[in-house]
């Protein structure tokens, strides 16, 4: 993997270059990004970058005692030309022996103690094909179901092991750790080999959530920040990667929020009807037709988790651009003609404070089904507010 390959984040890769050109790398960095913005890619493919420098030219003495480089080829590769480099290819496959990985494992069955290496291949296979993908994707592809993943102490310790060894054939020996939200108080056994590891050993650490991490190990890292994705890079990542066509790119990147692990997804349904649906279900809410909104909370609850999130992501980013045409007007908000004719009928319905009310629920609501809350019931109750929070609207007006 290239920085090329990298979705948008310019400034960051920039960065990342410039710190190992002027010989600034510290020997642990943590990647922190939301789900979706391109962490884990980003350590990837900087691992293999650095796997693949030349390091520091070997030094002779001179005629004058001193000390001079011996110009044995150059100091520093660039970016766009690693991937010319012999030991690329490796790197790239995942199986170059200075490049190591840590992430979340299950124990397949009682009694294991289960380490990284017992699924280097599933892992190799999620980076090639799911490299935006969360701590969830990865645990049901190694067929976690509802088991906890975790990083064990084996695994600490099996890190241990790994850093103590020599480079084989890279200046440099490169721990990849994803997700040391997974890591408990065994993580303490890395404390003294993250402050002092052997030289030219380099920890990445890769995380979503800063407060989840232990404090003892976020003390000792240089935080690297990635920012989520402009809603243009999503757009074109989707048309040029995804072979999206423009104006479905372009609907989707605007809810997706910079997520493109989320965009992915929402193209894998872009053929629902998410308008038609929540048309309905808003007719349903607003005329108290009760036994057709309980059909509905019925019909949705069939779609499963994913659909279902993605349902009121929809209808989160109608009632903000509905906010944006308040406020800026219609004229100056650019968005499919249906897209924003629907937006105006909801200002008709709710006014700001009420459509910001009704963001929090639906955020809510989204929050409990990632936690397998019951959605037939969930939805039931969901219409029940959202006809309050509406009715609320109507009263003020009369």
């Amino acid at each position: 993997m290239e920085f090329k390959d990298v979705i948008g984040q310019d400034s960051v890769k920039q960065h990342l270059i410039e710190m190992v050109q002027q010989n600034r790398l510290s020997h642990a960095l943590l990647f922190l990004g939301k789900e979706g913005s391109g962490a884990l890619p980003m350590a990837v493919a900087f691992a293999q970058f650095v796997i693949c420098q030349p390091g520091e030219a070997p030094m002779l003495e001179d005629l004058f005692g001193g000390m001079s480089a011996l110009n044995s080829g150059p100091a520093f590769i660039h970016p766009d030309d690693i991937a010319g480099e012999a030991s690329f290819k490796r790197a790239e496959q995942l199986i170059h022996p200075d490049l190591h990985f840590s992430f979340p494992v299950i124990a397949r069955k009682s009694g294991d103690k289960p380490v990284s290496n017992d699924f280097i291949s599933e892992w190799r296979d999620f980076i090639k094909n799911n490299a935006y993908g969360n701590a969830y994707d990865w645990l049901q592809m190694i067929g976690a179901e509802n088991k906890q993943g975790n990083i064990t102490a084996e695994e600490c310790d099996n890190i241990l092991k790994k850093i103590s060894l020599k480079s084989y054939e890279s200046p440099y020996k490169v721990l990849v750790l994803w997700m040391p939200e997974y890591l408990g108080k065994e993580g303490n056994k890395l404390l003294k080999l993250i402050e002092e590891p052997p030289p030219n050993t380099l920890f990445i650490l890769v995380a979503e959530s800063e407060e989840k991490i232990l404090p003892t190990i976020l003390s000792r890292c240089q935080l690297i920040k990635i920012p989520l994705l402009e809603n243009n890079e999503i757009e074109a990542a989707l048309i040029h990667r995804a072979n999206a066509n423009e104006d479905t790119a372009r609907q989707i990147a605007a809810i997706a929020e910079g997520n493109y692990r989320e965009a992915l997804h929402l193209l894998q349904h872009a053929e629902e009807d998410w308008q038609a649906l929540l048309r309905d279900w808003l007719k349903f809410i607003i005329r108290q037709m009760l036994n057709d909104q309980v059909k509905f909370a019925d019909e949705i609850s069939k779609l499963g988790r994913e659909k279902q999130k993605q349902f009121l992501r929809y209808f989160n980013h109608m009632l903000e651009q509905a906010i944006r045409i308040k406020i800026l007007g219609a004229e100056n908000i650019a968005l499919p003609e249906n897209e924003k004719d629907f937006a105006q009928r909801l200002n008709k319905i709710a006014g700001v404070s009420q459509m910001q009310k009704i963001i929090e629920e639906l955020d809510n609501a989204s929050y409990y089904i990632e936690r397998n809350a019951n959605s037939k019931m969930l939805f039931q109750a969901l219409s029940i507010k959202l006809f309050h929070i509406i009715q609320n609207k109507i009263v003020l007006e009369v």
